[in-house]
This record gives C-alpha cells, structure tokens and sequence, in this order.
C-alpha cells in the first residue's frame, strides 16, 4: 500500500519504492516478463553471431584441408603425367604433319644444340626438354619393327623438386617400351643386340597406349652413329607447363623467340586430359568449400528467420504481460490513489510513480535477461568457442539492454500509468 503519505510534498522516490515494497509480487512478475524478453532476444542473437563465427572457424579449416589435398592432388597428377609422357613436339619448321604421320617420326632433322640453346634459356612455359633423334627401323634381330629413340636426358627441368620423365640412358644400355617386353620377354637385366651392337636392358617402360610401347631408347650418341646423322636430332620433346590457359599461344611465341627456324606440335589429347585433370581437382576442391558455405548460410537463414519470428513475439508478449500486471495494479488500487489524489498529489506525479516503477523493473529484469543471456551464450556455443560469451560481456552490450528493457518497460506501462494519472479523486473515493 502507499501508506505514510503527508501531503504533496512527499518524495516521489519514496513512493516508488514503497510501492515495489507493498507490491513485491506484482513487482517480481514484471521483472520476469523483463527476464524472458531480455534473455530470449540476447539468446538468439549470440546464436547467430556464434553461427558466424564459427562459419568462419569451419570454412577457413575447410580451405586449409582442401589446399592440402589439392597439393596431394597435384602431386599425384604429376605421377599420372610421367606416365602419359611428353605431350608436344618440337621439329623443324615446314616439317609437314603428313610426313610424321606416315613415318611415326620427323622426318627433318636440326643441329643437337638446339636442345641446349632451348634449356639454356630456362623456358618459364616447358617444365621438360628432352633432345631426341627417332626413326622406325627393323630390329633385325627380333624380326620386328621399333621406333628408336636416341637420347641423352632431359636437358631442362624447371623445377628441382621435378623428377624426369625419363632418366639419362648410358651407353650401352637400352630402355624398352611395354609391349616389346611382354611379347619378346625382355627384362631389365637382360642383354640384347641391336643391330649387331649390344645393349644391357636397365628399364621397360610404363604402358601408355601409345606408340611408346613399341619403342626403344638408346643413348643419343649411339643413335646417331647408327642412323648416320652424328651431331642431329629430329625432335625436341617437351611438356607443358600448368601457367595458362593460353598455354600453347604462349609456348609457341616463347620458343619461337628462341628458335625462330622451329615449330611447336602440340599432342592435344595428352595436352587436353593434363589440362582436364588439373581444372577437375580444383572444380572438385572449390565446390567442397562452396558447399561447406552453403551449408552454412542455409542453418543461418533458419536461424535468423526464427529469431525474425521469436523476438518480436517475445518481446511483445512480455509487454503485453507487463501492461497487464500494471493495468491490473491500477484497478486494484484505486481507492489508495484516489486518496494520494485528495491529499494534493497531482496527476503528474502519480505517472511519474508508475513509470518509475517502470523503469525500476526494467533495470532489474535487464540485470537478470542479461545473466541469462551469458548463461544462454554459454550453453549454445559451438566448438568449445567462448566468442559469444565475449560479444555478450562488453560494455556496450549491456548497456544496450538496459535501455532496451526499461524502454519496454515503460512503453508496456504508458497507459495503465496515464489511466491511473488521469482518473478523478471523488469518482475513485465514492466508487470505493
């Protein structure tokens, strides 16, 4: 009750607080409609924002597994590449494509140094060069025809951290191609004759479903004595770089620039499937994150779409509470400030009573709300992350809910205040 009252002059302040006194229940139920609205909102939003973070957490995590599964994938497209081969030629300008194709070989041939001059100029566009002199030629001793490499190894390798494609053949030593071993039965270790020559076999190479299965290495060198072309070669083999997607616009002007008399061939099958594999390991690597984000974004969607529904109801359901629990107060009470009234108390000060009862028991449930909030943020967090907690804990925050919730408080008060404010003494008095 407001009890003690000596006329007009009492303390406003006094009043307040004994109102909250004689009224604890009242009180204490408006303060938990405050909780619940302060609590809830600050809830749902530490959700989302603990959603963004740990998005961010998780998709920078994803990234870093897939760059390093795409350098996984990258080094195990390198060893698919050693095993496709070379994939462009090098020849003679003007050496017709017909002549290659009839002949499984060029047919013009060019001074040897033009590998060195190619792999003394570091081309940034080859990763491999490797001077050769081929012909298809009888292998008299077995009866069946070969193509015969002549090399001495790879010239350039752009990067140490690259192995060669094909290791230095010696002299006196032959490398074979897959199908020559299986159906001659030739074995490393095995030594042979070519063309009245011997050669120990330290090598087959790996099927490639290509003319390489029936071909043979042999040092460059030897090659040439035995084809009658010493200081020649006929091909200059090579494998692109991964740097463009222009690739070979740029190798021919790079090459050109080098070795202006010389054209560059391009195997476009092995070119292209090098070129497939490379973009379908980052497709694959790009779409895993970009699925991840996506993933993401849909839980935030839903989660920001409940906390669109849930805070507005919350809030309005708390205040609709508190206008209930004041407007009740204000009927209940109409004798007392209907007395408060008759002994000088104006209608002013009456609202003033009220509201800041008001905003009494919006400081105290934003006090509360925003415990539960901490409590909420604690309870929700992802990952074992304490971002919520720490966005919640800033000054700034609870100053936020404290003006949020007295602003309620007082709003869901407004009219049951200025009903109490406005009614007449001699009505209030007689009715009672």
């Amino acid at each position: 009750m407001m009890t003690n009252t000596s006329g007009p002059s009492m303390r406003l302040w006094h009043l307040i607080f004994q109102e909250i006194r004689y009224r604890k229940l009242n009180f204490a139920l408006g303060v938990m409609g405050v909780v619940v609205a302060v609590g809830c909102s600050m809830g749902l939003l530490v959700l989302l924002r603990q959603h963004d973070w740990r998005t961010e957490e998780l998709i920078a995590v994803k990234e870093k597994t897939t760059r390093e599964a795409m350098l996984k994938m990258q080094d195990e497209m390198r060893r698919v590449s050693l095993r496709m081969g070379f994939n462009m030629m090098i020849v003679l300008r003007g050496q017709s494509l017909e002549e290659i194709y009839a002949n499984e070989t060029p047919t013009k041939t060019m001074p040897e140094e033009y590998g060195d001059r190619l792999a003394a100029a570091k081309v940034a566009t080859i990763n491999h060069v490797l001077p050769a002199l081929q012909q298809k030629c009888m292998w008299e001793e077995y009866g069946r025809a070969v193509l015969l490499n002549g090399v001495k190894g790879e010239v350039y390798i752009q990067s140490k951290e690259q192995t060669p494609l094909l290791e230095t053949v010696a002299a006196g030593t032959m490398v074979v191609g897959s199908e020559l071993s299986r159906s001659l039965g030739l074995k490393a270790g095995q030594r042979v004759k070519l063309m009245g020559r011997e050669f120990a076999i330290t090598g087959v190479q790996p099927g490639r479903g290509s003319k390489d299965d029936v071909a043979v290495w042999i040092n460059l060198g030897e090659a040439q004595q035995i084809l009658g072309k010493a200081g020649l070669i006929n091909a200059i083999l090579a494998l692109e770089c991964e740097c463009s997607d222009n690739r070979l616009v740029a190798i021919r002007k790079e090459v050109g620039r080098i070795l202006p008399d010389t054209e560059v061939i391009e195997f476009s099958l092995l070119a292209n499937a090098r070129a497939e594999m490379r973009n379908k390991a980052a497709a694959v690597a790009n779409a895993a994150v970009d699925q991840e984000r996506k993933n993401r974004l849909e839980l935030r969607r839903q989660r920001e779409m409940l906390a669109k529904l849930l805070i507005p109801l919350v809030l309005a359901g708390s205040g609709l509470w508190i206008a209930m629990l004041m407007l009740g107060n204000v009927k209940q009470r109409s004798a007392e400030i209907g007395v408060l009234r008759a002994v000088g108390l104006r209608g002013q000060q009456i609202l003033v009573v009220f509201l800041g009862k008001a905003l009494i028991m919006g400081f105290v449930g934003a006090m509360g709300g925003y415990v539960v909030g901490i409590a909420t943020a604690r309870f929700l967090q992802e990952g074992g992350s304490q971002m919520g907690m720490r966005w919640l804990m800033r000054p700034g925050m609870l100053g936020v809910s404290l003006a949020g919730a007295m602003v309620l408080a007082a709003a869901a008060s407004w009219v049951p205040a200025m009903l109490a404010a406005n009614q007449d003494p001699a009505v209030m008095l007689r009715e009672d």
